[in-house]
């Protein structure tokens, strides 16, 4: 699976995990240079806190378009630390 944005390909894996129809890939399968932390957060009931990136191509940004659970509950365990993608971001295989 690829993660595509603005002709840069943001992670390549071909061990994703899907949890809600969204591709987890992951962490060592993203392109770091692309990512930058966000401040942003936000709550899901069963799987945690997660933590957002904002992404950087060619000098367009696209804010808080990757998120990623860095300590998720016990039942996401197994996307603790993946990263997962929305805001136009495509992922395909």
């Amino acid at each position: 699976m690829k993660a595509i944005w603005n002709g840069a390909v943001l992670a390549e894996s071909d061990n994703t995990v899907i949890v809600d129809r969204n591709h987890y890939f992951p962490a060592d399968s993203i392109n770091k240079q692309y990512f930058t932390d966000s401040s942003t957060h936000t709550t899901c009931s069963w799987k945690g806190v997660a933590s957002y990136y904002s992404v950087e191509v060619d000098g367009q940004i696209n804010q808080d378009a990757a998120w990623y659970y860095p300590s998720a509950k016990e039942k996401a365990k197994n996307i603790e630390g993946y990263v997962a993608f929305w805001k136009g971001v495509k992922v395909e295989d």
